[in-house]
């Protein structure tokens, strides 16, 4: 018994049974352990990128942490841009590092760097384990803070030398509770059922009141009260089509934002933060609501949303009330050449009923994503941090908590290149993954942007910052080097073709849709 192998114990004695992984030389005891625990999930990321992708998403849909095993500094380096996204998306996972032995420490080794204050800037939680004795204390202990406030990320530092010293004891460690959410006093929650019954007032949801339980809730408080029922742009997990109590997102664009909210008298926040633009734009705000409406916060997104939106059903006499629900409507297939309002519809009649939709469409999406609001019922995850590179390893996380569930994810072509090694871990695990790549060649949302901020026009030099041409990528080629079948559509008909194929069929599929 070893280091390495209390905390392996630890994790699974606490019911962490997942680990998305891209060990290095100090984390081979880790490993190890690993090999003598059959009953340990894991899976190989070839970037790091994907393994803190998946456990973002793993934990969306399961609603408990996985592990991420990283090597050294440069390994949670290259984790940073999906842990900025998990972090944003109030996931709790649980990020394994290892480090060199704290005797090497002292020498400036290539792979030597200051994990602490890496770790500390986008962790919730940070702990350097100091010896071989105090690793399975310290790993519960993660995993109690990973758990804590809906969700946090917690990082364990385990230098090389508590992974392999030996112990006489290496029984694990048992995770004690969470401490209890806070809640609102009855006087806020008294005070917001009042408000909620004035002309213009919003009810603003976020985290786990965008579906199941919760999400009913807040759709009998809107009913009962009149309130609009909102949601943010980027969220981490929403229940989508028909039956879905109704509600409102707010758009990306800062002028439709603002048009969205202009006649709004009061915004209560239940498990949301307050809306703001996505940028800062010359002459423009950064917070979208009138002046002389108020932004009241009910209750923030690590406290007790659940219980929140029950109090306020209870004060506002919406207990039993029935929500407005979204009505199915399922188009008739497109046909002809591809546009984006096309490749929406025809993903629209054909997502299953209990999908999970990854969507980074981004530019695409504006076009895209409209016509699945009344399809059949399914959840859909967002990029809520706005670092791009999320969705193909967040299908890997959705798809290995919900093995039973058709996934789909929905990218740009660009933001695909983020992190492409997840398709290799898709073939390698046998994941139900339909992906569909819009092919426009570039980073379009910077073409938008660079009007948005004031440039009507642009030469050679910015062009190339923009396009993914010369040479041209092959999405189909790149799909079958990773293990995927692909197919490359210029035309409606063969899109529904593969698209269906893809949703009915099992096992990992991809789609590169050539766009105008």
């Amino acid at each position: 018994m070893n280091g390495a192998e209390s905390l392996v114990k630890t994790l699974l004695a606490n019911g962490v049974d997942t680990v998305f992984a891209n060990p290095g030389t100090s984390e081979m005891h880790f490993v190890a352990a690993l090999d003598s625990h059959p009953e340990m999930h894991c899976i190989l990321c070839l970037f790091e990128g994907g393994t803190s992708g998946g456990a973002d998403s793993y934990f969306r849909m399961k609603r408990d942490v996985a592990g991420t095993l990283l090597h050294l500094a440069p390994g949670f380096g290259n984790a940073f841009s999906n842990l900025h996204n998990a972090r944003k998306a109030g996931s709790g996972l649980v990020n394994i590092v290892g480090d060199h032995a704290t005797h090497h420490l002292a020498y400036e080794s290539p792979l030597k760097g200051d994990i602490q204050g890496i770790s500390q800037s986008v962790s919730h939680w940070t702990r350097v384990s100091p010896d071989a004795a105090s690793v399975a204390h310290d790993g519960a202990e993660a995993i109690r803070a990973a758990r804590a406030q809906n969700g946090q990320i917690a990082t364990l530092v385990l230098p090389a030398d508590t992974a392999w010293t030996p112990l006489p004891d290496g029984a694990p460690a048992t995770c004690r509770p969470a401490p209890a959410l806070h809640r609102p006093s009855d006087a806020q929650i008294e005070a917001a059922a009042q408000r909620l019954t004035q002309p213009g007032a919003a009810l603003m949801i976020g985290g786990a009141a965008l579906y199941g339980p919760a999400r009913e809730m807040a759709g009998r408080i809107a009913a009962r009260t009149g309130a609009r029922l909102l949601c943010d742009t980027l969220i981490p997990r929403l229940g989508r089509g028909a039956g879905q109590p109704q509600i409102t997102p707010l758009p990306y664009a800062v002028p439709p934002k603002i048009e969205a909210l202009a006649q709004t008298s009061s915004i209560t926040l239940a498990g949301a933060n307050r809306p703001v633009t996505f940028f800062a734009y010359p002459g423009s705000p950064s917070l979208p609501e009138p002046a002389n409406c108020p932004v009241w916060e009910l209750c923030r997104p690590e406290m007790d949303i659940d219980a929140t939106l029950a109090d306020l059903a209870a004060a506002t006499g919406a207990t039993g009330t029935e929500p407005r629900r979204i009505a199915l409507d399922l188009p008739a297939l497109p046909t002809g050449n591809v546009t984006l309002e096309k490749a929406g519809t025809a993903i629209a009649a054909l997502l299953p009923e209990n999908a999970i939709l990854c969507n980074e469409s981004i530019s695409s999406g504006f076009h895209v994503m409209p016509p699945t609001a009344a399809a059949r019922p399914h959840d859909m995850l967002g990029g809520t941090g706005g670092a791009i590179g999320w969705s193909l390893p967040g299908s890997v996380g959705a798809a290995t908590a919900c093995p039973d569930r058709k996934v789909v994810v929905l990218t740009g072509d660009g933001s695909a290149m983020y992190t492409s090694q997840s398709l290799w871990t898709m073939a390698r695990e046998g994941l139900d993954i339909t992906v569909v790549v819009f092919a426009n060649k570039g980073y379009q949302i910077l073409r938008d942007e660079l009007l948005n901020v004031g440039v009507q026009s642009y030469g050679a030099n910015a062009q190339a910052m923009f396009d993914v041409e010369n040479p041209e990528l092959d999405w189909v080629a790149l799909a079958r080097g990773h293990g995927v079948p692909g197919t490359r559509a210029a035309d409606m008909d063969r899109f529904t073709k593969a698209f269906a194929a893809g949703v009915q069929g099992e096992g990992p599929s991809l789609i590169e849709l050539v766009c105008p």
